[in-house]
């Protein structure tokens, strides 16, 4: 991060990592960075309902972080903002090593 950031760009900031905290956000975020899909097949696959799909979906596009494709009847959603994946991958391999640590303490009381 740069050493000095306005108000305005801080709490743009907080805002994209609150898109990010909801779970069904990221399941669905994960579904699609596999490839574009339909809405049915994001109920599907994260077996939420169809009206809760949607409204993340709604949310999500919102913020530009997914791209919506409308074929006749059937709208398409893939991933609109590849980076979010860096940062999902950032925050994992830092919970996977914080969890090697604590797991190698443990095994050295045990």
């Amino acid at each position: 991060m740069q050493a000095t950031m306005s108000d305005e760009m801080l709490e743009l900031i907080a805002q994209r990592f609150r898109l990010l905290s909801d779970p069904m956000r990221l399941r669905i975020l994960h579904q699609l960075q596999a490839g574009e899909k339909s809405v049915t097949e994001l109920v599907e696959a994260t077996g939420a309902s169809q009206p809760n799909v949607s409204k993340h979906l709604s949310t999500l596009r919102t913020h530009g972080l997914v791209r919506r494709r409308q074929e006749g009847n059937m709208a398409y959603f893939s991933i609109g903002a590849p980076f979010i994946f860096d940062v999902c991958n950032t925050v994992c391999d830092s919970m996977k090593d914080e969890l090697e640590q604590k797991t190698s303490l443990l095994g050295q009381i045990g």
